[in-house]
């Protein structure tokens, strides 16, 4: 419904605040004083962690899931209707922004259990408390 331009130029904003967002929580890691955890293994922890999560469950993700709701909804609604292509289109538009709330809570979870299950499981155990 809007230029490809318009399109690329939000991914553009969205990544923009992953990078923004990573940056913080690295910044905020390096404030914390604990003598037992490593200044930069915190910070580096802290920004690929965020940046990951972020990307995945605030860009990837959900573009891809909303992108594949509109395609599918329009195709369906292409051989079940005979409505003009503007109606489906707008149809479509609006199916794939209603998905939005649908989709953000298993989204994060499920991203959370990707990362809990994958790369966190290599993050140094700086900061945490220890098992013994």
């Amino acid at each position: 419904m809007v230029p490809r331009a318009v399109v690329w130029l939000s991914y553009g904003v969205s990544s923009s605040y992953v990078l923004a967002d990573a940056i913080d929580k690295g910044k905020k890691a390096g404030e914390v004083q604990n003598p037992e955890a490593g200044r930069s293994a915190r910070v580096t922890v802290a920004v690929v962690d965020t940046f990951v999560w972020q990307a995945l469950a605030s860009v990837v993700i959900p573009g891809f899931t909303i992108n594949r709701v509109c395609a599918a909804s329009l195709y369906v609604l292409g051989t079940a209707t005979r409505w003009p292509l503007s109606v489906r289109k707008w149809t479509t538009t609006t199916l794939g922004l209603l998905t939005i709330p649908v989709i953000i809570h298993p989204i994060d979870r499920s991203v959370d259990f990707l990362l809990d299950s994958s790369l966190r499981k290599f993050y140094p155990s700086v900061g945490k408390p220890s098992s013994s």
